[in-house]
């Protein structure tokens, strides 16, 4: 009995009940993972997130840094680095897909880490005729790993709310960040957001120990350098993450001219030697291998800004377009971009209520000097996402508005929630509540006001769990296995027969006449041809007949008139069942007669 009595003395008054509330924490959050996967998990339905798989599978399986998602627009790049100078290539299979095709659109850290993953975990990629499916299950591990992460950023959340504020706006800030219904989208997503949300958190972390170490006199010269020297690091982890993340470098060297005093000199040039000695081995193997430092991912700041990127893309020449890139087309793309940004994204930043107490939050006078200060680097930082959102949007934020990597304002949301929340205490305070137990009471209804979103999205029914359409993994992989692993593929959606089919797939050229031609018959072969809903149940004028597509279209509907394929094209055998053997929202065409007993389409 004794013992029990003092392990309660010890729980209420002594450090027990620290240990007990994280482990509890801990419990409750893993329940809230289970719940969220098994009512709302779906299969990867984002062409980035697989296209970053298959290329850490690839790590993983030691092919090294390749691809089997080829662009037209890295075939370019690769042969125009080959040839420069008229110097015959002295490595023509790489452009020419006879040898493995080195990856030019992805920076190196989320992948490499995805493949430490699949090395650690028992990932099981193919799909098991006959059984059951449901889930794909690389998909469910690649999942969790993004939780991971999100756990991470949890927890950084709370020790930035708590430097800044106190323990109590760092604990329900926490909870906020882990409640917030659009970040539990990107858990399941694929794709690196949560983890260069947890590089940013660190980021501002250690920007803010910096700052108050120089103000308060209270560290040495080489105590700040070495933080310094931090920054930098996370800055160029962030940049080879998402090539953007570099950008913010700007902010961090302006906040550090700002406060650091007699060492901002010298904090300014360690961080920024430290973010470029990280950031230069891979811009210069880039650079070696494509002439260009940032490979295809370089291209998107022209993007709609004088040529479309999803034709750039697809174009074995697409230097007419890229020629057409000029300052007032960035200018306009510019302003477009803010557009919806200041009228759509800024007000539902985080996808939570929060942002108005938010923005409120930046005008009220503080009087610690960490809150202003960090309100500075806030606005700077806010600022620096605002016009890389603007200028870097793609065709992929067309195909996926929120759930993309160029959605860099999602980043915000830790910085959004802190502020947000350190408003709703200072008017809390303000308030004269009749009995302590009532300021508990309000703080646990604005928890469940702010996390609302999440906790109806899991109520039913239950979200179906595949991505279909455009992606059924199972009808995938049975397409793609038709051909040998050595064969090459042309498809819509290049990445997910790269990563669920376990194939080399050529994205969809931007012209069919000149293009495809030329890869079939100057590069490699094409043994398959396969088209989804992306191409198929597109508008018939604007997309399926557009500028971009038209030679594409002109051979659907010459298709759909023949009910078969027309003698000049390679590719005149239909897969059982699909289209143009009869009518249905998938196309697959093989170059000879892959099932037995199968005639021809026509």
């Amino acid at each position: 009995m004794l013992r029990l009595q003092e392990f309660i003395h010890k729980f209420e008054e002594g450090g027990g009940k620290k240990p007990l509330l994280i482990a509890l924490g801990v419990l409750c959050g893993l329940a809230l993972i289970l719940t969220y996967d098994f009512r709302e998990f779906r299969n990867l339905g984002n062409a980035e997130a697989m296209d970053a798989a298959q290329l850490a599978r690839n790590l993983a399986e030691g092919k090294g840094y390749t691809t089997d998602y080829i662009r037209p627009l890295s075939m370019w790049l690769l042969k125009q680095k080959q040839t420069e100078g008229g110097i015959k290539a002295p490595r023509p299979d790489v452009y020419r897909l006879r040898d493995r095709h080195p990856d030019l659109a992805n920076p190196p850290v989320y992948p490499v880490l995805l493949a430490g993953w699949m090395k650690l975990l028992p990932f099981k990629y193919p799909i098991v005729s006959g059984e059951a499916y449901s889930i794909y299950q690389p998909d469910l591990l690649v999942a969790f790993l993004n939780q991971l992460f999100f756990f991470i950023g949890a927890g950084l959340v709370f020790l930035v709310g708590r430097r800044a504020f106190d323990s109590g706006v760092g604990w329900v800030s926490a909870i906020l960040y882990f409640t917030a219904e659009l970040l539990w989208r990107f858990t399941v997503s694929g794709l690196p957001t949560l983890l260069l949300i947890d590089l940013f958190l660190a980021l501002i972390w250690v920007v803010m120990r910096v700052e108050e170490g120089v103000r308060q006199e209270q560290k040495g010269p080489g105590w700040v350098l070495l933080m310094a020297g931090v920054a930098g690091l996370l800055l160029g982890l962030g940049a080879l993450t998402r090539y953007s993340f570099g950008w913010l470098a700007l902010p961090v060297m302006i906040y550090f001219a700002l406060y650091l005093g007699p060492q901002r000199v010298l904090a300014c040039v360690v961080a920024l030697v430290v973010f470029l000695a990280v950031l230069t081995p891979w811009v210069a193997r880039n650079y070696q291998l494509s002439g260009t430092f940032f490979g295809v991912s370089g291209f998107a700041l022209g993007a709609d800004a004088g040529y479309s990127s999803r034709k750039a893309e697809g174009s074995l020449d697409p230097t007419i377009d890229l020629n057409k890139f000029n300052i007032h087309g960035a200018r306009n793309k510019l302003l477009a971009g803010l557009v919806p940004i200041f009228r759509d994204e800024i007000p539902k930043l985080g996808g939570s209520w929060l942002t108005g107490l938010f923005l409120a939050g930046l005008l009220i006078p503080f009087r610690s000097q960490t809150l202003g200060r960090l309100r500075v680097l806030t606005l700077l930082c806010l600022l620096t996402f605002v016009l890389i959102q603007a200028l870097g949007r793609t065709h992929l934020s067309a195909d996926s508005p929120e759930l993309c990597t160029e959605n860099v304002l999602v980043l915000a949301a830790p910085l959004v929630f802190i502020f947000g929340v350190g408003m709703f205490f200072i008017l809390l305070g303000q308030l004269r509540l009749e009995f302590p137990q009532a300021r508990l009471l309000v703080q646990a209804a604005f928890v469940l006001l702010m996390s609302a979103p999440l906790l109806l999205t899991l109520m039913p029914p239950r979200t179906h769990p595949h991505a279909y359409p455009p992606y059924y993994p199972p009808v995938i992989q049975q397409l793609s296995g038709v051909l040998h692993e050595n064969e090459l593929m042309m498809s819509d959606v290049p990445a997910a027969v790269s990563w669920y089919g376990r194939r080399r797939c050529v994205g969809l050229t931007a012209d069919l006449e000149k293009h495809f031609f030329e890869i079939n018959d100057l590069h490699r072969p094409i043994s398959a041809l396969y088209m989804t809903p992306v191409t198929l149940d597109g508008h018939f004028l604007s997309q399926i007949l557009g500028p971009e597509t038209r030679t594409w279209g002109l051979f659907l509907l010459d298709s759909i008139i023949r009910r078969g394929v027309s003698e000049r094209f390679p590719l005149r055998f239909a897969a059982p069942g699909y289209f143009p053997e009869r009518l249905s929202d998938q196309l697959f065409l093989t170059d000879r007669d892959r099932w037995s007993g199968r005639t021809r389409s026509q």
